[in-house]
């Protein structure tokens, strides 16, 4: 690809050679136009004259030679009949009938005629020019021809002339075009330095250019650009900081609310064992208390573990070891441990075995969580599909709808509507960074009110 001044300058060059050539040309014809137009006119003045001078034929062959060395020009007379009486170049014996040569013909009919034509009788270009005239009250024809060869020998010797001087031409308007197309080059150069320079975000020296209206209007846009995005660096930097900043004070209250839950965990432990070790207590009221305690205990470190799990995903924290799992193997032990939970639901998991590489804990982690909220959100058999591209769970239950289906994988992201509940809105956002960390994707598909398709592509 050209760069503007070397466009420029082939440009001007191609202009020059194309304006040297029309010129050559127009020059050759127009000189032409001009000579002939002399010719004939030297022609039909010399034929008037020859025919005021010739009252008779008498002695014809040693006038047409004397007129031969006076003009320069080849005479033939002929005769109405188209026999030649007369030549200057030729003997006249040997010539063929000249009544049907276009020149006499014409001669005829008009004023006179004329035609360039090849003589085969002297092998040159001759401009025939023939009138018709009365010589002895009989009709003849004059006809005189001269070379037009010269005419070339002219146009040449003019083309050198004209090439010559448009060369000096050509090669100052070459010096000048040079001389711009460089400055040209200069100030694109500075100014592509400079967008390199913003690209980089690096700071740009202010640019300053005189040279063209266009070169001044454009540098003195590019600076106001830079200062601008100078401005817009420079929020966005504070805006940085002020972000880091936040997510420092929001880590700090994660680890706090960890660091207090854990004591109220440790006081129901503690409760836990007290009750059970109080034999006062009705036994149905002890288990009734047990059971919540127990329960609520789990709950909240459930609720710890997945907070500090969010943020190690979250932040890239988060430590995998990926070795071959068996994903029918991990699905049937998920199942088993799901069972007990919902002892009165069923789950269906069909497919082939799939080996894929990953950590097991969080693929565990990330399944399980998508077939337990299958589970709770819906009442029929919830289905797990296992094919070499993909692995579906499938619900028959409420659904999600279309405006919270584009948000449901963020962090705490809640939807409550008719009791769906993602549960601080953690699980489909970890489920979701769990399979980005191994470079799978999840996709969801749901139509609210037919039941939910939760698929991981892997």
């Amino acid at each position: 690809m050209l760069k503007i001044h070397q466009l420029f300058l082939r440009s001007f060059i191609f202009i020059f050679l194309s304006i040297l050539l029309l010129i050559s040309i127009v020059v050759y014809f127009w000189s032409k136009s001009i000579y002939l137009d002399q010719i004939e006119k030297n022609i039909l003045s010399n034929i008037d004259t020859l025919s005021i001078s010739l009252p008779n034929l008498k002695n014809i062959d040693q006038k047409v030679l004397e007129i031969k060395k006076a003009t320069n020009l080849r005479v033939t007379i002929i005769d109405k009949n188209g026999i030649v009486v007369a030549e200057s170049d030729e003997d006249k014996t040997l010539m063929e009938n000249h009544g049907n040569r276009e020149e006499i013909i014409d001669a005829k009919y008009k004023a006179y005629g004329e035609i360039e034509r090849h003589s085969n009788t002297v092998d040159k270009d001759l401009l025939y020019i023939a009138k018709e005239v009365t010589i002895d009250e009989k009709v003849y024809y004059i006809r005189m021809s001269s070379e037009i060869t010269t005419i070339k020998e002219y146009f040449i010797k003019l083309t050198l002339q004209l090439i010559g001087i448009f060369s000096i031409f050509l090669l100052l308007a070459f010096i000048v075009s040079y001389y711009i197309s460089d400055k040209i080059r200069h100030e694109t150069e500075n100014i592509l330095n400079f967008l390199i320079n913003l690209t980089k975000k690096k700071d740009p020296t202010n640019m300053s250019s005189f040279y063209t209206q266009e070169f001044f209007t454009i540098n003195k846009l590019l600076n106001k650009v830079a200062i601008k995005l100078q401005k817009k660096e420079k929020s966005k930097a504070k805006h940085t900081a002020k972000l880091k900043l936040a997510n420092k004070q929001k880590d700090e209250i994660i680890s706090a609310i960890s660091h207090e839950f854990k004591n109220p965990i440790a006081i129901i432990t503690g409760y836990v064992q007290t009750l059970q070790n109080d034999k006062d207590l009705p036994i149905q009221m002890r288990d009734k208390f047990l059971t919540k305690i127990d329960s609520n205990a789990n709950k909240m470190t459930q609720i710890i573990d997945k907070l500090r799990l969010a943020l190690k995903l979250e932040e890239g924290r988060e430590n995998i070891e990926k070795r071959e799992l068996d994903l029918k193997n991990l699905c049937e032990i998920i199942s088993i441990d799901l069972k007990d939970k919902y002892p009165n639901r069923t789950i269906e998991i069909s497919g082939e075995k799939k080996s894929i590489q990953g950590d097991d804990t969080l693929i565990s982690m990330a399944i399980s969580n998508l077939i337990e909220n299958a589970l709770k959100y819906s009442e029929g058999t919830v289905k797990v599909e296992i094919t070499n591209e993909y692995l579906k769970v499938i619900d028959t239950g409420i659904g999600i709808s279309e405006t919270d289906l584009l948000k449901i994988t963020r962090k705490f992201y809640r939807v409550s509507q008719n009791g769906w509940n993602n549960s601080l809105g953690l699980g489909l956002f970890i489920v979701n960074s769990i399979l980005n960390l191994h470079n799978f994707k999840l996709q969801i598909g749901s139509v609210y009110g037919k039941g939910s398709e939760f698929i991981i592509k892997y």
